[in-house]
């Protein structure tokens, strides 16, 4: 299609590798790992941050895998302090060190949002496939004893959402400003795990009162957010704020895409940065434009009177459960393919259905 006016991105997210040391059942990188041998050289990346700058990104989410595994990491930190691009480490906080962070911080880092698996030990070891939980929180300790903001992150899933009160309760024992319950989506490769992760709806809504309650305790002293899992919210979250609108993803290997599960849809032929600038991605690339505005639009969502509020759900989830990006998200109970969640739910309450698949980085 032809190219949609658009604003500038606002948020780049680096991809340094996807090399980690956990091996966490819900991943939501793809299934074909990126190996060491084709990461983006430290050169390359420093290019990627200045012609971010060029186009007015507000902030960098540095992740991978495990960002603190690049070497070069430092380096980047250091680079987008001088171009004024907010810098943001997103880690397991598996090799933060004392040392680590301090020269992070005086490279000018920003802010730090860390991951932890459960508030207990055993549960945190089933899901990540390792016993790291000593590890990550000595880690978090070290990091909220800066004077950077620290958030921290929790995936729930049917193993861990019976913690509500406990992961509250840990995170404001650690002096944590910030916590995010984010309910697992079904991306990349925690697809191979989604009858073991995908809570029933009962169990959702006993989590969400305790939230609920624990928020209002609260109130004042700890910022919560909770994200419910696509598959049991009532209607279809935008996409990204709408496709390519806000957000760009640079990944180990230099491809760009407009959100972290696009690399999914085999269907569009997405650019890298090897061979275009992010200019010309963000402005011309057909990837990129395959589904701004409205053109696109199959039924019901051309004519639905929410398409201006959801842009017809995520795309990404979209080809994965209909094998048609177009395709409102079957998420939506008005979608013709709404079926397909209802079936992915029941196979869930069903679970245990097979073994639990643990990522592998080989």
């Amino acid at each position: 299609m032809t190219n949609v006016a658009c604003s500038a991105p606002y948020t780049l997210t680096m991809e340094l590798t996807h090399r980690c040391p956990l091996r966490c059942l819900y991943c939501s990188n793809p299934t074909e790992l990126i190996r060491q041998e084709n990461e983006l050289s430290l050169d390359h990346w420093i290019s990627i941050v200045d012609q971010a700058a060029r186009l007015s990104v507000v902030q960098a989410n540095l992740t991978g895998g495990e960002p603190l595994a690049y070497a070069g990491l430092t380096a980047i930190v250091r680079r987008l302090r001088e171009r004024d691009i907010y810098s943001n480490l997103i880690t397991s906080g598996i090799g933060l060190s004392d040392t680590v962070l301090q020269e992070l911080i005086e490279c000018g880092l920003e802010s730090i949002q860390m991951s932890l698996q459960s508030a207990n030990k055993k549960t945190a070891e089933l899901i990540a496939g390792w016993n790291a939980q000593e590890q990550k929180l000595k880690a978090l300790k070290l990091a909220t004893q800066t004077k950077i903001p620290v958030a921290l992150n929790v995936v729930l899933h049917k193993h861990n959402i019976g913690e509500v009160a406990e992961l509250i309760e840990l995170a404001e024992s650690m002096n944590v400003k910030r916590l995010e319950l984010a309910s697992t989506q079904f991306y990349g490769f925690a697809m191979v795990n989604m009858e073991h992760l995908l809570p029933t709806r009962e169990q959702m809504e006993e989590g969400l009162a305790v939230y609920d309650l624990k928020k209002k305790q609260l109130a004042g002293k700890m910022q919560l957010s909770w994200v419910i899992g696509d598959y049991l919210e009532s209607s279809p979250k935008p996409c990204m704020g709408g496709w390519a609108s806000q957000h760009i993803v640079v990944s180990a290997d230099g491809t760009a895409y407009p959100c972290l599960a696009a690399n999914a849809i085999n269907t569009l032929s997405f650019p890298s940065t090897k061979e275009h600038s992010l200019k010309w991605i963000w402005e011309e690339s057909p990837a990129f434009n395959a589904f701004r505005g409205y053109e696109w639009m199959v039924e019901p969502c051309r004519s639905c009177e929410f398409r201006e509020k959801d842009f017809g759900g995520c795309r990404c989830q979209a080809f994965l459960l209909t094998g048609d990006a177009r395709q409102a998200d079957p998420v939506c109970k008005l979608s013709p393919h709404h079926h397909v969640v209802e079936e992915k739910i029941a196979a869930a309450n069903a679970y245990p259905i097979g073994p639990l698949v643990h990522r592998q980085f080989s």
